[in-house]
């Protein structure tokens, strides 16, 4: 039987910890590529990784590169290439640069591995899941954003947190753009199934929903860079749920046309993830409360992708 093949685009603190994720479960053979001025230090990564197999008892193997070509015959691609977030740094302005890193690691990899199906990490994520889809030329349904998986993982954990209770427990639905303008929403959370609102307070729920749409903001306080455990973990998420077939309903960076009347774009949304990628995109009810900020947040998800379309043209 075939093993699943892994890429990497992206050796740094998120690509490095999706490798680690991905081998811990055995996915299937990982390369881990990077620019050709990083290629030392990220074959020695790919090693080190390796050498953690018989330790951690898994079996697979590891590749560390700066040749598009070792991508060949990949299953998935995770991109988590581009320039990272900094302290005071807003996602728009990371857009310039990171159009021209995504949009050519996507052209690359539609060149050397035109059957993979793509998730993308780099910031800002709405914008560059869109990039990724215009240079590659791909099916939309074969380009995927990491955000919700994310966004969602920490709204969970700060649920876990104020309650006392395991985050296995908890079921939990956002909605939006990544980052500061994400629509978590209370009337579909639940602890064992217990609606969230009947155990948090209105006010302290409150709280806990705009710290986790701050989330990544806090942390990149705290380390002076960007998440990355929690990102790389999202990611492998994504990527088990595709090479699996599983058929898991994920909140993603999909594409929606129709879907919730956003009319082209890349935003969070709940998707049917499988073997062909996004399978379906579920519409969810929302109240008028709610409808108003998930426009608002589709709103500047297109704000992002008019300048991300203004600097793949320029």
């Amino acid at each position: 039987m075939r093993r699943a093949k892994i890429t990497v685009v992206g050796a740094g603190n998120v690509g490095a910890s999706c490798a680690v994720w991905a081998a811990q479960k055995e996915l299937g053979d990982i390369v881990l590529l990077d620019i050709p001025q990083a290629e030392d230090k990220t074959k020695g990564k790919a090693l080190d990784l390796a050498q953690c197999g018989p330790v951690e008892r898994f079996d697979v193997n590891l590749t560390g590169t700066a040749d598009y070509a070792e991508t060949a015959g990949s299953d998935v691609v995770i991109i988590t290439a581009g320039l990272p977030r900094k302290p005071g740094m807003s996602r728009d302005d990371l857009v310039a640069t990171n159009v021209k890193i995504v949009g050519s690691v996507s052209e690359q990899i539609a060149k050397h591995a035109p059957d993979a199906i793509l998730i993308i990490v780099s910031n800002p994520l709405d914008a560059m899941v869109y990039t990724a889809w215009k240079k590659s030329g791909f099916d939309p349904r074969r380009v995927v954003g990491q955000a919700g998986c994310l966004d969602i993982a920490r709204y969970r954990t700060f649920i876990a947190m104020e309650l006392k209770c395991s985050v296995e427990d908890i079921s939990a639905l956002l909605l939006g753009g990544h980052g500061d303008d994400m629509v978590p929403l209370p009337s579909y959370t639940s602890v064992a199934g217990i609606p969230v609102t009947q155990l948090i307070p209105e006010a302290r729920l409150t709280e806990i929903v705009n710290r986790a749409k701050v989330g990544g903001g806090e942390l990149v306080k705290l380390m002076g860079t960007s998440a990355y455990y929690a990102p790389a973990a999202g990611s492998v998420q994504m990527a088990e749920a595709i090479i699996k077939d599983k058929k898991r309903i994920l909140p993603c960076a999909g594409f929606c046309e129709s879907e919730y009347g956003v009319g082209g774009y890349f935003v969070g949304v709940p998707c049917l993830l499988g073997a062909n990628g996004v399978e379906k995109i579920i519409e969810v009810e929302l109240s008028p409360a709610e409808r108003d900020l998930f426009d608002s947040s589709v709103s500047h998800v297109k704000e992002l992708v008019e300048l991300a379309e203004k600097n793949m043209a320029g």
